[in-house]
């Protein structure tokens, strides 16, 4: 399954999401278009999150830069064409609400604290290990954790591969960013954490670090599994607007001598006389 969009529409222009990924399409260009091949690999060491590095103070290479710095630097670098739009076609289907529902601010220090989690829960998963973490998809797992607490019920529409059949089916966001975290949950247990590949423990950090920081950063008036907001009763005015009727004197002498009123006036003067 692969999600394409979501039917949630949002109230604010998602800047922050979009700075995010225009800066890792730019950090993309550079890393791999710009750079020379042969000092690309230089480069990833030097800017990707190493846990033996990190845990001893000691950059891998001489004149690098320090190993707490690459923290957040991994975390707009990625490994390779799939990886890159994989991870920002997560940030943007779901991205853009969870900015909705806290703001700029809020999202941007949302994501950067979700991106920092996820990467230690890896490195101590390992703490000697020297294979290097890059990549945005534990601070994205934050922002999936998130969304799954606001919007559950949000319909995404995803892709479904029935051998050769595929079709696109409506699936509660909630269902499916469920079966998403037990993946990664059976993926970081069913393989060798020694072995380079995904980042499964920082997924399953960025995910549950998203759970946790939702009540603290979302706008007070949203609420949990809904994501609607919270909207004081207000009372109903009504308003009775009077119409005022004009009429002519002949309209009145027409509507009089047509009238039974007439009738009966005109015995009773017969009567008197």
């Amino acid at each position: 399954m692969f999600p394409i969009k979501d039917d949630n529409p949002t109230e604010s222009y998602p800047y922050v999401t979009i700075v995010i990924i225009v800066l890792c399409l730019v950090i993309y260009i550079v890393q791999y278009f710009i750079i020379d091949n042969s000092e690309l690999n230089s480069f990833i060491i030097n800017w990707a999150m190493t846990p033996d590095s990190f845990f001893s103070g000691e950059s891998k290479l001489l004149n690098g830069p320090s190993p707490y710095v690459t923290i957040f630097s991994s975390m707009f670098l990625h490994g390779g064409i799939l990886h890159l739009l994989g991870n920002l076609l997560f940030l943007w289907i779901y991205g853009n609400n969870v900015e909705d529902a806290m703001g700029y601010i809020n999202f941007f220090f949302f994501y950067l604290i979700c991106g920092i989690f996820a990467a230690l829960i890896q490195a101590f998963s390992f703490p000697t290990s020297q294979i290097p973490m890059i990549g945005a998809s534990g601070a994205i797992a934050g922002v999936l954790g998130s969304y799954f607490l606001l919007y559950p019920k949000a319909k995404v529409s995803t892709l479904v591969f029935l051998g050769f059949f595929i079709t696109v089916i409506r699936i509660p966001a909630g269902i499916l960013i469920a079966i998403w975290f037990f993946m990664q949950i059976f993926s970081a247990y069913s393989t060798d954490i020694n072995s380079p590949g995904i980042a499964w423990y920082a997924h399953i950090g960025g995910f549950i670090c998203g759970l946790l920081l939702t009540c603290f950063f979302k706008k007070d008036k949203i609420k949990l599994f809904s994501g609607k907001k919270i909207e004081k009763e207000r009372p109903i005015k009504i308003r009775i607007r009077k119409k005022k009727i004009r009429l002519s004197f002949k309209k009145l002498l027409f509507v009089w001598n047509s009238s039974e009123c007439y009738l009966c006036s005109r015995k009773l003067i017969d009567f008197i006389r």
